[in-house]
């Protein structure tokens, strides 16, 4: 397992809960927009040890609440004792996943070392493949998806680029959804933020996306979620 670091405190990774977000290196998509870029490509060093990690957790008992494991991927290279010892210091655990690994999901939710998980719907169904880069197994991304909708705390997210997600594209998310869950508990529109060094250098000129796209958006699809949030 590969840390490339920790923000030691986030106030909105972990909805309602005071968190720190692990960053591990490594994913198996190629997303034009990624913000990360750093991140997905693994490399043969390891930034903070997972000692580091969980002494810095031990000092914070009861200031935070929760983990946040973003990555990348985190799913490719997580390490099962890892997630354990967190939970043994008392701690929530939330897991952000692009859903492409549902059986190591569908284990460490079976082990209870999951609490929340945030899964990246990047496009409609017939579009995914061309958004992620990548020969992803679509079978896969629905499997993750019906197995997160189970959970008590979950959320589905797609960052929203305003040339790859039309109404009509987004609209297409949510009949989606629909058909294979119904009604998921709760949907994020990300707006894209343009923080530059983008995997697809296209992106690098791309404008931020706004409140108003976001809330535009947000009224076209109300009707596919029990709840629809907005963030920019």
């Amino acid at each position: 397992m590969k840390i490339k670091g920790i923000q030691e405190l986030t106030l909105i990774d972990y909805p309602d809960k005071i968190a720190c977000t692990i960053f591990l290196y490594g994913c198996n998509f190629r997303c034009g927009f990624c913000h990360n870029p750093e991140l997905v490509v693994s490399e043969n060093i390891e930034d903070i040890s997972e000692n580091e990690i969980l002494e810095f957790l031990e000092k914070r008992k009861g200031n935070l609440e929760g983990v946040c494991i973003t990555g990348g991927e985190p799913l490719i290279n997580l390490d099962k004792d890892f997630l354990r010892k967190i939970k043994d210091l008392g701690y929530l655990i939330k897991i952000d996943t692009n859903g492409s690994f549902p059986e190591r999901l569908k284990e460490f939710i079976e082990e209870d070392l999951v609490d929340f998980v945030a899964m990246d719907i990047k496009s409609s169904k017939e579009k995914y493949l061309e958004v992620v880069n990548s020969n992803v197994d679509l079978r896969k991304i629905e499997e993750s998806i019906k197995l997160i909708s189970g959970l008590e705390d979950y959320e589905f997210r797609t960052t929203i680029v305003e040339d790859l997600h039309p109404i009509e594209e987004v609209k297409k998310i949510g009949k989606w959804l629909n058909a294979l869950i119904g009604k998921p508990k709760k949907f994020v529109l990300q707006g894209f933020k343009n923080k530059g060094k983008f995997i697809d250098e296209k992106y690098n000129s791309e404008r931020d996306v706004g409140e108003n796209y976001l809330n535009s958006l947000m009224k076209e699809i109300e009707n596919f979620f029990e709840k629809v949030e907005i963030r920019v």
